[in-house]
């Protein structure tokens, strides 16, 4: 199990949290997800034999929020 703790920035409500929580936890390999908004940071627990980082960035990009 691997977490890391990605900074994303454009979040600015709950539709924001909801939209990226909900998405990546669906991916599988992914254990948890936590998005903390004041912050701007999202924590990602997954198996990295499952799925990439990468994968779990575009899916945060994919709902319109830049990962860096």
């Amino acid at each position: 199990m691997e977490k890391v703790t990605l900074n994303v920035s454009g979040m600015s409500c709950g539709h924001c949290v909801n939209a990226i929580e909900g998405n990546v936890a669906k991916l599988a390999g992914v254990n948890e997800v936590k998005v903390h908004l004041e912050t701007g940071k999202v924590d990602v627990a997954f198996d990295h034999d499952k799925i990439t980082l990468e994968k779990i960035k575009d899916t945060i990009d994919d709902q319109g929020y830049d990962v860096e």
